[in-house]
């Protein structure tokens, strides 16, 4: 059932009528079928979830799309890896465009498949969770900045949402806790633990038994919003660094954590080299902690990460619902590039950190996010880092908060409510 429009509907029709093909990657769940049966519903509709049809295309690919020839929507594509090369001659030999519908929940597997059989040769788009402006129905679709033009058009359709923001952050995002308003969110976490992380991920990841790879799950559930410490999970899991290593990227592929990269360059001569972990959905990443009510989540320990996790995820939905690219558009910053006086008078250095950093057309925009309904000024003061960047220039510092209204607390450093996201 198609009830909530996703954002994203505009630059898939769009390309659909400039592509030859589109993939549409994106966790379980997210909406990605459906998203495309809404949308081409001209096209032959098939799943690779439905074994009989994986067996039958396995069995002779050729046959198979003589049966289902395009318009062709293929679910869950990455199940049959002889398809994209048969896939590559059609398109080689045909100049219509919307012959294929791809959609796939294992990025790494469909992005070595699309690298050699299809490259350059399909769009490829990415679906996550639902978006606080698709929930709340925000007609708005551009990806955030903190930028004097941002917030004129935000302001344009600025709609204060009605529900707690707890609630929303300890329901998560995936729309069958939305649209069925009746389903139980532990049942719902359950299941998708037991239905696809552990028949899913767990299949890549091949730990070695259930109890490794819940441990595996819940540790780095619980350092969300953290510094990447492989050593230190590897100690807690009971695996090798290695394995850590390559369970991290399994996870991240599988768009159940996303890895923020450091921004380093080369004058912060003290910037820290290890990215941050964010999971995905902080539904999820409740469920595996244990905070099980919106009330113990937003007076617990993880208060302040969860916050964090969701301004983080919120702003990268904005450029993904956009059909944008944001590998090379966002960073945060960790080093002890700061100087700190002593009562002696000397001055050491001290560690600084900033929670996301936007580039923008060789612009800086600095981001920090709080918990707090009383931001200050000096919530930014490690913005003034970034001015030691001889080619780039700092622009409007944002606070995101719980406050209530938009307030300027230095020319160039704003406090914004939720949702102006």
């Amino acid at each position: 059932m198609y009830s909530i429009k996703r954002h994203i509907e505009d630059t898939a029709r769009r390309r659909s009528e400039n592509s030859k093909a589109i993939l549409l990657t994106g966790p379980r769940q997210v909406g990605k079928s459906t998203l495309f049966r809404h949308l081409f519903q001209n096209a032959n509709q098939v799943t690779f979830d439905d074994d009989l049809l994986l067996a039958q295309a396995e069995e002779d690919i050729g046959l198979f799309l003589m049966n289902n020839p395009p318009p062709l929507l293929i679910d869950e594509v990455q199940k049959c890896p002889s398809i994209f090369n048969k896939i590559k001659i059609i398109l080689d030999n045909t100049d219509k465009m919307g012959n294929f519908y791809l959609t796939g929940s294992q990025k790494l597997q469909l992005m070595e498949n699309i690298s050699e059989s299809l490259a350059g040769r399909v769009s490829i788009m990415e679906l996550e969770g639902l978006s606080l402006r698709e929930i709340n129905n925000v007609d708005f679709n551009r990806h955030f900045v903190p930028s004097a033009d941002y917030l004129k058009m935000r302001e344009e359709h600025l709609k204060r949402y009605e529900e707690d923001i707890w609630v929303t952050i300890h329901r998560g995002s995936y729309p069958e806790l939305y649209v069925n308003k009746g389903r139980e969110w532990i049942d719902y976490y359950q299941s998708y633990v037991k239905t696809y992380l552990e028949r899913d991920v767990n299949k890549l990841i091949k730990a070695k038994n259930h109890l490794t790879f819940v441990r595996f799950m819940t540790a780095v559930a619980a350092r969300t919003g953290q510094i990447l410490n492989y050593a230190n999970l590897a100690s807690e899991v009971g695996v090798s660094e290695v394995t850590i290593r390559e369970w991290i990227s399994i996870l991240e592929k599988s768009g159940i954590i996303y890895i923020l990269k450091p921004y380093t360059p080369s004058v912060l001569k003290r910037a820290l080299k290890t990215p941050k972990c964010y999971f995905r959905d902080t539904g999820l990443c409740c469920y595996l902690t244990r905070w099980l009510t919106p009330d113990t989540l937003k007076n617990g320990a993880m208060a302040g990460a969860m916050f964090e996790t969701f301004v983080i995820n919120e702003i990268l939905k904005s450029y993904s619902n956009e059909g944008l690219d944001y590998d090379f558009d966002v960073f945060f910053y960790n080093g002890k590039d700061k100087k700190k006086q002593k009562p002696s008078g000397k001055y050491e250095s001290v560690t600084g950190e900033i929670d996301m950093i936007i580039q923008e057309n060789g612009v800086l925009y600095p981001i920090e996010i709080k918990m707090s309904t009383s931001p200050k000024a000096i919530m930014g003061s490690e913005f003034e880092l970034l001015d030691e960047i001889p080619d780039k220039k700092r622009e409007m510092g944002a606070i995101i908060c719980l406050i209530d209204r938009k307030l300027y607390l230095r020319e160039n450093l704003v406090a914004l409510p939720i949702w102006y996201l």
